[in-house]
């Protein structure tokens, strides 16, 4: 076995380091470049930089790295060891001068330890080494340097950047036509029908829901958080006791849109009517409004809705006298809730506690529990 890895690279100088740039298969990354685990020393003195390794996360890359027509274009990048060498090729710089083409060797070990560590990428390349086709080619991203904390302060850099907004990943999710990892998949079809509930001319919600593309200075109507409605439709989808989940082949996870839209439809159209005050109004002013109270008012909506299908008949008058006892014990925009207590109309918040707290309440009247 060669104890030496010659790769086909570009080479180039930023300020005074130097940057590699070339492709590997993916089985030969943990071969030459090692993963320095943050942890401590007997003296309590910080080693290390990367976090342990993210099951659940590698898991999601390996399934996708196994699907078909992938597509890897992020390079996995490295501090590499001094102790390799580069050899120009002949002829002219590449790419006007920019970088230089040539052979990188890549000893396997320095003094028994692997020549360079992994700044960015240890799930990706924990992953490839996982997944199926270990000879899938990576793009590799390498500078030169020994120092242990310019290797550290690159990793703090690199992972410095914010997240994506959870707003722009979930509106761009219904675009995607290609296989997803479950964390992102299980909003896809959620956050079509919150598009659809903003569209549809006979939905309540036209207009009313704010997504990352909402411009708030020229919608001014737009008051209720895509998140509240891709969390509502997705309990009531993926719950057997959901009201919506009669509308899923759960074999083939196909959706019956229009049954979904109808039941939305008439349920908030109800409550809209139930609620003329409170319907439409910016969170600060009606809790209706608020993540606290969709989301209440959707664990209602289960409830309600659950015994019905969409094509009864004088399903709306129906749905509307089976709820005209709800109202009397709302506070949405003024006044004290009190049935919890007498808490103020506002101090409702989007938390967990007070959710259950709302709904449970809400559910009580329906069924006339004291």
């Amino acid at each position: 076995m060669s104890k030496t890895l010659k790769v086909r690279t570009l080479c180039t100088k930023q300020d005074k380091t130097t940057i590699y740039s070339f492709f590997l298969p993916g089985k030969l990354i943990l071969e030459i470049a090692d993963i320095s685990r943050i942890k401590k020393d007997q003296n309590e003195k910080l080693l290390g930089y990367q976090r342990n390794e993210v099951n659940n996360h590698v898991k999601e890359i390996v399934e996708y790295l196994d699907s078909k027509n992938i597509i890897f274009p992020n390079s996995i990048i490295l501090a590499i060891s001094s102790a390799v060498s580069f050899k120009q090729s002949r002829g002219p710089q590449v790419g006007g001068n920019y970088c230089t083409a040539g052979i990188l060797e890549i000893p396997k070990t320095i003094s028994g330890k692997k020549p360079a560590w992994i700044v960015d990428g240890q799930q990706r390349s924990l992953a490839l080494m996982k997944c199926k086709n270990k000879n899938l080619v990576v793009p590799i991203t390498a500078f030169i340097s020994d120092d242990f904390e310019v290797h550290r302060t690159q990793f703090l850099l690199v992972n410095k950047v914010k997240p994506l907004p959870k707003g722009l990943i979930n509106e761009l999710l219904p675009e995607v036509n290609t296989l997803l990892p479950p964390s992102l998949a299980k909003n896809k079809i959620p956050s079509a029908i919150c598009n659809l509930l903003n569209k549809d001319p006979e939905s309540p919600f036209r207009g009313l829901i704010i997504r990352q593309t909402t411009d708030r200075k020229i919608e001014k109507a737009a008051v209720v958080t895509d998140n509240s409605i891709i969390q509502m439709v997705r309990s009531s989808l993926n719950n057997p006791h959901g009201c919506l989940y009669q509308y899923k082949n759960v074999a083939s996870g196909e959706i019956d849109f229009e049954s979904v839209r109808l039941t939305l439809n008439l349920y908030w159209g109800v409550v809209k009517d139930l609620f003329p005050n409170a319907w439409g109004k910016p969170a600060t002013q009606s809790r209706l409004m608020h993540g606290v109270g969709i989301k209440s008012m959707s664990v209602l909506m289960d409830r309600v809705m659950v015994s019905h299908t969409i094509n009864e008949k004088n399903l709306q008058q129906t749905i509307k006298q089976k709820m005209s006892i709800i109202p009397p014990v709302c506070a949405w925009t003024e006044g004290k809730w009190e049935h919890l207590g007498g808490i103020q109309w506002n101090h409702l918040q989007n938390t967990s506690s007070h959710i259950k707290l709302l709904s449970n309440m809400l559910i009580r009247v329906y069924m006339g529990v004291n």
